[in-house]
């Protein structure tokens, strides 16, 4: 029983989006060209964090989540071995600093990844943002998408750019 959007909440075809605010009380996400920002509030479920994971990735197979941190060199294997791609790293005094990339085509390192937002979610509210190549119509599927799986979840905005010309200023061009 899937539900047609109503009409002012289609996009408009002939203004540029700036962002669209998809969620419910415990999560928020934010769409922009380019990145996804996903706010999960500590109450939220276990199972829609991974069905809003797997939403991002039935929509932009080549997404992306840079992940960035500090750990032991045995410990880069075992990222690999879930399906994080590793960037860089380099040794500090800590450990190994590291950056990852955590592809969204990986059903497995989605996975791991979801483990470890309900890790972070013990302590504190979090913040996931998610490099995406993702336009008006895959925003909107993605809305569609999660609506159908995930309870309660709604539009909370719209915001298109200023469509308004840069005004000339006060100068006064003359030959």
């Amino acid at each position: 029983m899937g539900h047609k959007l109503s009409k002012e909440y289609e996009i408009s075809p002939n203004l540029s989006l700036s962002s669209f605010e998809m969620g419910r009380d415990d999560v928020n996400v934010v769409c922009t060209y380019g990145k996804i920002s996903i706010w999960f509030g500590r109450q939220v479920l276990d199972v829609v964090i991974g069905r809003i994971l797997l939403g991002i990735s039935k929509i932009d197979h080549s997404a992306v989540h840079e992940l960035e941190l500090i750990c032991d060199f045995d410990e880069i294997m075992d990222y690999e071995s879930h399906g994080y791609v590793l960037v860089s790293y380099a040794k500090s005094k800590d450990g190994y600093r590291t950056t990852f990339n955590v592809p969204f085509s990986s059903k497995k390192a989605l996975y791991k990844l979801a483990g470890s937002i309900t890790e972070e979610l013990k302590d504190k509210d979090t913040i996931l943002d998610c490099y995406w190549t993702g336009d008006d119509s895959d925003i909107m599927r993605l809305y569609e998408g999660l609506s159908v799986t995930i309870e309660g979840w709604k539009l909370k905005s719209i915001n298109y750019k200023d469509d308004v010309k840069e005004k000339q200023g006060d100068f006064i061009i003359s030959d």
